[in-house]
């Protein structure tokens, strides 16, 4: 059996007025991502540790910020088209590891709707996704909530 782990990074400036979505979920707050997309900053994070694993690239080779047809996507259909290429490799998802750095808003109460959500997109059970969130101490950055960053990790299997 082959095992593959991926790692993936992200970073979106914030800005006021705009929505902010966070693995799949919509979070109530006054800033949100600066993006081509919808900016879910977790998502694209744990595409890139996705297709990292398998050494396809980033998402930006498949997903460009330079396309109309991504304008404004739902980064859940990113995840599933995603999802789709690690499938058609041979692999399945075994594990994924998500940390968010964001000093505001507070994300502990959307931390179970976001691993429920994310494990839809990508079929597999609730406890094969987790997703931590923490802040920087208003150090850099993220603690200045200029932005927000995401680390993701994954582990995949062969289908052999």
């Amino acid at each position: 059996m082959d095992i593959r782990t991926g790692n993936g990074y992200d970073v979106h400036a914030l800005a006021e007025g705009l929505p902010l979505w966070l693995g799949g979920v919509r979070i109530e707050s006054e800033i949100g991502c600066i993006a081509h997309s919808d900016g879910d900053v977790a998502i694209h994070a744990l595409c890139d540790a996705l297709l990292g694993a398998l050494a396809l690239g980033d998402i930006g080779k498949h997903f460009p910020d330079t396309s109309d047809e991504f304008k404004g996507i739902d980064s859940k259909i990113l995840l599933r088209r995603t999802m789709e290429l690690v499938g058609n490799h041979g692999y399945r998802l075994g594990n994924a590891d998500i940390t968010i750095a964001m000093q505001r808003p507070k994300l502990a109460p959307y931390i179970i709707r976001m691993r429920e959500t994310l494990a839809g997109v990508m079929g597999v059970p609730v406890t094969a996704v987790s997703v931590k969130a923490t802040t920087t101490e208003k150090l850099g950055f993220v603690g200045r909530s200029e932005g927000c960053e995401v680390f993701a990790t994954v582990l995949l299997f062969s289908n052999e």
